[in-house]
């Protein structure tokens, strides 16, 4: 990311192995809450090829659009992002991809919600507590830049780092 974010014209990428759950629930989540010229898009390394049926049900669920989301690889993403943002749960030995570039970045890790073994009940619960917790560090994002449009890369890249630690 160079300089500064051009007024609020910002492109967030939401990067895990797989795209198929955490990614694409933040994704649909930031498209909803982003402010203007803010825009989210979702990928991974190893795109899984579909939308986790649980994630759209999640979704539907949260009354959040589900139009357009799709599994695809980081390879073929439409914009440069300006804010790449890892979910991969590290501490589960999840291998993270690296997106290599000159952009702010955090990684918010959390657990993957399609690995939760049980009934329908405990596999929609683990959906919808990926997103809640999404959903706060989203309105955290949002809310900073919301107040003050046009930040300095060093300043977003405060901005992620800052909404991660707060979330271990």
């Amino acid at each position: 990311m160079h300089g500064t974010t051009q007024g609020a014209n910002m492109n967030v990428l939401f990067l895990c192995t797989g795209n198929s759950c955490r990614s694409i629930l933040a994704e649909a989540l930031l498209t909803a809450m982003a402010p203007e010229g803010v825009r989210a898009q979702s990928a991974g390394s190893r795109p899984a090829g579909y939308v986790h049926p649980q994630a759209l049900a999640a979704l539907r669920e949260a009354k959040l659009s589900t139009d357009g989301l799709h599994s695809k690889s980081w390879d073929n993403l439409p914009e440069k992002p300006d804010i790449v943002i890892t979910l991969c749960a590290d501490a589960a030995g999840e291998a993270c991809p690296v997106y290599l570039g000159n952009v702010a970045r955090a990684h918010w890790g959390l657990p993957d919600p399609a690995k939760v073994v049980g009934d329908k009940t405990a596999v929609a619960a683990a959906f919808a507590e990926t997103l809640a917790e999404l959903r706060v560090r989203i309105s955290q994002l949002v809310a900073k830049l919301q107040e003050k449009p046009g930040m300095s890369a060093a300043q977003v890249q405060a901005v992620v780092e800052a909404i991660a630690a707060s979330r271990k």
